[in-house]
């Protein structure tokens, strides 16, 4: 088939019009023709529908009846003999020589030529039918068109009848020179009409590249000056070409509109007059701008896809056209009509320049040329803030009801409103910024950031707004809620805070209401409360608040801004503004400025400077008077009015719960959580704490973490701890860990069967872990929760039975003693392995250690539970098994049964090796533990240089000279001496003068009476603990364990003497025996004087007069009057100055504390109660009580400062791992040299001393 016949064509023309309807779309969107031919030489490739086109099924057929003879002819020679080569070396070598042969035949030939022939009838004969279409379907659209009313308009700037839907007829350079010269304005008006229209049918990248361009674009210019001018080829150019092509047309667009202002030179309306935007010229410049409007708004989406320069000819072009008055306003009196004012009225709140700032390559250039050529444009913005502080606002004056008619006051609504919104935007940014000071027309000095601030300040203050909620005003055009979401933008970055309101004349103006304490609008306080909560909320805000003198009160006077916070918020909490007196009102308005002081006090530092004000006991007065009234409000009457009576007690359920959340935040510091507990009001507190925590509420607006630091906060004292459990967050916790770690998520489709977990603890109950290591970090907590409460041990457990308490969870995952128990758990060894490791964590504190070893023999269980674990039970030469319960167990026992630092034992690794032996720790059934776990111990060196001194000076060591002589020669021998040990006792003996009640000491220490004393099971394994390690460091004799016995029945004796009567339910001031734990301290001097009982009693009583003794000594301060709280000062005063220095001092290790949801407290109060035994070396151990006594009680706060620092590249490690509370407890301190830090420390004495010292002299008069 070489030839086709007139039906071919017929069918041809109908397949070939049949795919360019189906790839229409395509086509449609190329920008240029060049590009059109590119889609469809690639057709093949692009559309997964190419062979399913009929079109090509015909080709396709066709060529397979002209060349398939050829094909088969070709294909039998190569095959031959001749070919044989060709087949032998592969198949597609043969395709491509019948391919090569069957190319050069002239059948092909003479197809190619027919088929070329063919096609081209076939094109031009659909072009003509195109082209008579489209001249028919003008016909139509012009006949329609005279058939309308002359009256109607129509808007023609929308570029809703995008030409995507379109399709174009390919124009020549002829046509286009034809229609430019009927758009000329001499033309009649039908044909320029519809030289427009032909022109809106040819891709606008073919007229922009036309010869005849520039006469186009004038005569398109010109058209825009018409009445009613179609802007159709402008909006659908907008709408379907690359920036190379709009960014002509909207140049154009732009001098057109230029053009009209200054031709026509409007006047702006004043007085009685409006702006009526039917009017002609004004219509035609709304249409044009509107439009200019909305390219605006969508040219940021694509232009970064193109050079810089045609973005920035867009954007110098709108910024020409806004400074037109700059450039052409009239010298006279009257106000001009200018383009800022149609677009403001358009796009009200600046989204165009928003989206301009948005992004860094746009923000670049409109930066760059707002400095160098348009910085009119911001002093323009400038001066209608200034304006409209002399002008009366309406909050309203723009609604959302379509309008014709505008006044000027409306007018110049919009402008301030688009200027504020500009000005908003631009000093965000820190080139934004860099534009201040602005010099203003009228104004002698420019105009800086901070006076920009005051003025908005200020016209927040002339118009205020009630602040609803914040979604209420995002859309909101009020000066108050604009200005509002300027100072939220400010306050969100760091440095745009700074240098806009961290500054002096900002805070006096937005204090100024509070300080002069004249009649106020509530609202006007309001909103300075929420600005001054953001403020505080940064850590710059709030020593700007804490440490600057910059408010001026009557008569001169400087104060800080903090105190005259709290003293406003005072007196409101009294009701001492009447103006401000009316209920609901007075409630918000306190509420906002209590929440202002919310952000400071609960900081360690904040909380310093408001705590004289006693604004905790201020709440809890006003809360017990909420809570009062709020339970005798009346029952509703079947029959009466209950509207007021609902209304008001939802009124004060919100107020009492505004209170509440108040006082729970003082719960953020540990003096904060003593104020909290003396309030009385803590168990309510928490209980509204739990009830938020398990709606997974936010703690404020202000804080970027949930409830996890607070709660751990409480949990480390004894009075929180019982809280937390009568809340039944504690059960909450206990179940919700059971369903994760037992029972699973069994109401989830099983699409997979459930990997099994690799790690110990599996990342689904990670977090229920370490909330219940949070939880049990305190030995106090452990008290309130285990103390007197026996395991279940049942013969019998169901397998619905969850644990509801921490007894229970014990019994249930680490005493798994029996079959019973073992069959009761549905991932025995997961679960078992989760409880050893919880364990493992609990018995790093030693006091936690001993109250479960004493009430469930924790040691042997897991004894026995090693010995069930060997392969030959009847004899003893069997071998341990190896699995990860038996690693973990012996982890375990290691661990609770050798003490040291981290020279002086080691600890079995829980993960396995490679090779033949992938346990090398050997395991153990019963005691003695193998001695591969203990170290050498360390050589004791011995220096008589302390010794000496003491002995030169024995007559004078009353003198305050001669205790700095003492000072200075300690630090010296530690400095240069670190390991040297002599001397110690000495020097703790000889410090301070004999306490006097040493010498009435033969009443309290008769043989009998020390005889009858009785130490508990606690005590007597804290003794055992002692003793072992005493004699591993080789300082103890073997009857030590008598005089060590006799010395803690001496000191109980001694401090039942001191002991205050309380009426305390606490569990560790309710007993009788005293103070619970194992005294560490006592024990801990026993071994410095070498197990001298004579001379340890007389360092223990006169230490017991000290200061210090408050702190370093736990049994010492118990239960006497500073700690009827049941808080110790070792948490309430020391932790809470480690997390002050930390925060100030080593600021990423504070960070990384908050990040973790622990605290620094709970571990300086774990390290101190047991004298940091097994987290430091015996060295250490003993620099360190030695310099608390010598160098004076505030170096306890700056050793656990020093500490932290020390561990700050681990902890920052951790914290990334989710290990931070786990590597603190369970880690001894490597590295760490009390000479190395003792520079540090001193540097720390001289910053802190002052107000480290003075608080914990206060111990003598409690907290309140």
């Amino acid at each position: 088939m070489s030839q086709l016949s007139a039906e071919d064509e017929v069918e041809l023309q109908s397949l070939l019009k049949q795919l360019l309807q189906s790839i229409n779309d395509k086509i449609a969107g190329a920008p240029s023709t060049e590009c059109a031919e590119e889609i469809l030489l690639h057709l093949e490739e692009t559309d997964k529908n190419f062979h399913n086109y009929e079109f090509v099924k015909y080709l396709r057929q066709y060529v397979e009846n002209s060349l398939g003879t050829v094909v088969e002819e070709e294909t039998k020679s190569l095959c031959r003999g001749d070919g044989q080569h060709a087949i032998g070396s592969g198949h597609d070598t043969l395709i491509h020589a019948v391919t090569r042969r069957t190319r050069d035949s002239a059948e092909y030939q003479q197809m190619m030529q027919t088929l070329k022939n063919t096609m081209i009838m076939v094109v031009e004969s659909l072009i003509n039918k195109i082209e008579e279409d489209q001249l028919r379907k003008e016909e139509m659209h012009r006949e329609k068109q005279h058939s309308q009313s002359n009256s109607q308009c129509t808007d023609n700037c929308s570029d809703s009848d995008s030409s995507f839907n379109q399709s174009y007829a390919f124009i020549r350079q002829e046509q286009l020179q034809v229609l430019a010269e009927k758009l000329e304005s001499s033309k009649p008006k039908e044909v320029r009409w519809e030289a427009l229209q032909a022109l809106c049918c040819a891709p606008p990248s073919d007229v922009l590249s036309c010869e005849s361009w520039s006469s186009l674009r004038r005569n398109l210019c010109a058209a825009l000056t018409e009445p009613d001018p179609d802007l159709s080829f402008f909006a659908k150019s907008f709408s379907s070409s690359p920036l190379n092509v709009t960014r002509e047309i909207y140049t154009s667009l732009a001098t057109s509109v230029d053009s009209s202002f200054l031709s026509q030179k409007l006047s702006f309306p004043s007085g009685s007059a409006v702006l009526d935007i039917n009017r002609p010229e004004i219509s035609r410049l709304l249409k044009q701008i509107r439009l200019m409007n909305d390219f605006q708004k969508e040219v940021t989406n694509f232009w970064i896809r193109h050079p810089e320069k045609y973005m920035e000819e867009v954007i110098e072009s709108t910024f020409f056209l806004l400074s037109f008055h700059h450039e052409h306003g009239s010298a006279g009196t009257e106000k001009a009509l200018e383009p800022i004012h149609l677009l403001a009225l358009l796009d009200v709140k600046a989204t165009w320049f928003k989206k301009w700032m948005h992004g860094y390559y746009s923000r670049t250039v409109v930066l760059r040329l707002l400095e160098r050529k348009y910085k009119s444009l911001v002093s323009d913005s400038l001066n209608n803030q200034y304006l409209s502080l002399t002008s009366l606002l309406s909050a309203n004056v723009l609604g959302s009801v379509q309008r014709s008619v505008y006044s000027g006051k409306e007018l110049e609504y919009s402008f301030f409103v688009h200027s504020l919104c500009v000005l908003g935007k631009l000093i965000i940014y820190t080139n934004g910024r860099k534009l201040f000071p602005i010099k203003m027309r009228k104004h002698k000095d420019p105009v800086s950031l901070t006076d920009l601030v005051v003025i908005l300040i200020k016209i927040m203050y002339r118009h205020p707004q009630p602040l609803h909620s914040d979604t209420s005003h995002t859309d909101s055009l009020s000066p108050s809620s604009l200005v509002m979401e300027v100072l939220w933008m400010l306050c969100e970055r760091t440095e745009c805070a700074a240098e806009c309101l961290y500054q002096t004349p900002v805070i006096e103006m937005l204090l100024a209401p509070v300080i002069s304490q004249l009649k106020s609008p509530a609202a006007t306080l309001t909103l300075i409360a929420d600005v001054l909560a953001r403020i505080a909320n940064t850590d710059r805000g709030l020593a700007l608040f804490l440490y600057e003198k910059n408010l001026v009160l009557a008569h001169s006077e400087r104060t800080f801004a903090a105190h005259v916070i709290v003293q406003f918020t005072l007196r409101l909490l009294d009701k001492g503004l009447p103006s401000l007196s009316e209920s609901d009102v007075s409630h918000t308005l306190c509420g906002a400025f209590i929440f202002v002081c919310r952000q400071i006090y609960n900081t360690c530092e904040g909380l310093q400077v408001l705590r004289p004000y006693g604004l905790h006991k201020a709440v809890a007065a006003a809360w017990k008077q909420t809570s009062s009234l709020s339970e005798r409000v009346p029952t509703p009457v079947p029959g009466a009015s209950a509207g007021t009576s609902t209304q008001e007690l939802q009124h004060i359920h919100i107020w009492e719960e505004t209170l509440l959340d108040s006082l729970l935040n003082f719960a953020a510091t540990p003096k904060g959580l003593l104020l909290l507990q003396q309030t009385g009001a803590i168990n309510e507190c928490v209980s509204y704490m739990f009830s938020r925590f398990t709606k997974k509420l936010q703690v404020s607006r202000c804080e970027k973490f949930g409830y996890g630091v607070m709660v751990t906060q409480v949990a480390a004292t004894a009075p929180g701890v019982v809280a937390l459990h009568s809340s039944g967050f504690v059960r909450a916790l206990v179940v919700e860990l059971w369903s994760i770690l037992e029972c699973g998520s069994e109401d989830v489709r099983v699409v997979r069967p459930k990997p099994t977990p690799m790690d110990p603890i599996d990342r689904s109950c990670l977090k229920s872990f370490l909330s219940l290591v949070n939880l049990l970090s305190s030995s106090q907590s452990v008290w309130e929760l285990l103390g007197r409460q026996p395991l279940a041990n049942k013969s019998e457990y169901t397998l619905r039975e969850m644990p509801s308490s921490i007894p229970d969870l014990i019994d249930r995952l680490i005493a798994v003693n029996s079959d019973v128990k073992i069959h009761s758990l549905f991932h025995y060894e997961q679960s078992h392995t989760f409880g050893l490791r919880l364990l493992s964590v609990l018995c790093c504190n030693l006091d936690s250690f001993l109250l479960m070893e004493s009430q469930y023999n924790i040691c042997s269980m897991l004894l026995q539970s090693q010995r069930e674990n060997i392969t030959d039970l009847d004899t003893s030469e069997g071998e341990f098994i190896i699995d990860s319960l038996s690693v973990e167990r012996n982890h375990v026992l290691v661990r609770v049964s050798v003490v040291g630092g981290p020279s002086e034992r080691r600890l079995p690794s829980r993960a396995l090796q490679e090779g033949e032996h992938p346990y090398p720790w050997p395991m153990f059934s019963c005691y003695p533990l193998p001695r591969c776990y203990s170290l050498d111990p360390p050589e004791i060196q011995h220096n008589s240089e302390i010794s000496t001194f003491l002995a030169s000076s024995k007559d004078s060591n009353n003198d305050e000279s001669w205790m700095e002589n003492c000072r200075r020669q300690y630090c010296k021998v530690v400095a240069s001496k670190p390991n040297i040990l002599t001397g110690k006792g000495k020097l703790l003996g000889a410090f301070y003068p004999p306490n006097p009640l040493l010498y009435t000491l033969s009443g309290i220490s008769e043989e009998k009476s020390v005889k009858s004393a009785v130490l508990s099971s606690m005590e007597q394994l804290g003794i055992n603990t002692c003793l072992r390690y005493g004699s591993y460091l080789k300082l103890l004799k073997d009857d030590a364990v008598n005089d060590l016995t006799l010395l803690l029945k001496h000191m109980k004796i001694f401090l039942s003497t001191q002991r205050a009567k309380t009426s305390s339910e606490l569990s560790i001031l309710h007993r009788q025996d005293g103070y619970l734990g194992h005294d560490w301290l006592a024990s801990t001097v026993f071994l410095i004087t070498a197990g001298n009982m004579d001379q340890s009693l007389r360092l223990l009583l006169n230490l017991s007069s000290l200061l210090i003794s408050a702190f370093i000594w736990p049994a010492r301060i118990h239960a006497c009057v500073s700690t009827k709280s049941g808080i110790p000062p070792v948490y309430w005063c020391t932790a809470h100055y480690v997390e002050m220095l930390l925060k100030a001092e080593v600021p990423l290790v504070h960070s990384a504390f908050r990040m973790s949801g622990f605290t620094p407290s709970q571990m300086c109060l774990h390290w101190q109660t047991q004298c940091f035994w097994n987290y430091l070396d015996w060295t250490e151990i003993c620099h360190y009580i030695c310099t608390c006594v010598v160098m004076g009680p505030d170096y306890q706060v700056y050793m656990c400062v020093a500490i932290f620092k020390h561990l700050q590249p681990d902890i920052l490690q951790r914290t990334q791992s989710q290990e931070l509370q786990v590597f603190l407890k369970e880690e001894p301190i490597q590295g760490f040299k009390v000479s190395n830090y003792l520079e540090f420390m001193m540097g720390l004495e001289r910053s802190y001393r002052n107000i480290v010292l003075a608080d914990m002299r206060s111990i003598r008069k409690p907290v309140e």
